[in-house]
């Protein structure tokens, strides 16, 4: 079976359920995972979801911050939450395709939303920062996100780190800005690590090359500042490893009217 999965921090599901609809009907993923929705689970707009064609929705909202989705064509097996550095704040939600999908071998799919760590890049002064770094230390040592051999996992989600030299527009300005500071490349690159993952952007974008998927709302003309971010991620497990098809970033929707500040990023799996 030929999976196309999206990855989306929408920035308020609500406010752009009209651009999740373009995107959907232009692209038409078989599965859809969204973060920082920013509403309750009842404010979710479940029925233009189910309109477009998503009958299958896993949830994990809060009012006003964060929240993670998962829309999907195809019926889950299970879902599940876990929460993180003992915060009930709607950071991940995972779920499980098998038969139900027609999918002979099981698929364990995360969505996470990491937080964003605050502005100063110091853990002392900023109970922001000490909290992204604890919640990556967490990721790191949780026993479901360490797929053995022949597991089939996919995570995915703004991990609001860009871990790499050429994921930001600026590596030597950017070393002392939270997203692209030293110790969190370290601490997300040491989660995939553990996980044995296969981060799909760098396993078909060579490390060499640029590549964003986050803009700046206050920069006045993004397209010709061009000071982007690779902030979202899709990895596999090893056993996933050869199955990737297709990889995209839809960069044209950060000129969409209302933008996120992050774009679509987009994976066609053989599963």
């Amino acid at each position: 079976m030929r999976l196309t999965l999206t990855t989306w921090n929408i920035n308020s599901v609500r406010l752009r359920i009209d651009l999740v609809a373009k995107f959907i009907k232009s692209v038409r993923p078989d599965v859809l995972c969204l973060q920082e929705t920013k509403c309750v689970d009842d404010a979710f707009p479940l029925k233009r979801f189910k309109r477009l064609g998503y009958e299958h929705i896993a949830l994990n909202g809060q009012k006003g911050y964060h929240g993670v989705a998962i829309v999907s064509k195809i019926p889950f097996e299970s879902r599940d939450v876990r929460t993180f550095c003992g915060k009930v704040d709607s950071r991940h939600i995972s779920v499980s395709f098998g038969e139900q999908a027609q999918i002979a071998k099981p698929l364990t799919l995360h969505n996470f939303y990491v937080p964003a760590g605050g502005d100063i890049p110091d853990p002392v002064l900023n109970p922001k920062f000490e909290h992204k770094l604890s919640f990556l230390d967490e990721m790191r040592d949780c026993e479901p996100l360490h797929p053995k051999a022949n597991d089939r996992h996919i995570l995915v989600g703004d991990l609001n780190v860009a871990p790499h030299e050429h994921d930001v527009w600026s590596h030597k300005q950017l070393l002392k800005i939270v997203s692209h500071t030293p110790i969190e490349c370290e601490k997300l690159l040491a989660v995939q690590s553990q996980g044995d993952w296969i981060d799909i952007a760098r396993q078909r974008v060579p490390l060499s090359e640029k590549v964003y998927t986050w803009w700046s709302y206050r920069s006045a003309d993004w397209t010709a500042a061009n000071k982007g971010r690779r902030l979202d991620h899709i990895w596999v497990s090893k056993a996933l490893g050869d199955s990737v098809r297709d990889f995209k970033i839809t960069r044209d929707a950060r000129g969409w009217e209302r933008p996120s500040d992050h774009v679509p990023v987009t994976a066609v799996l053989d599963v």
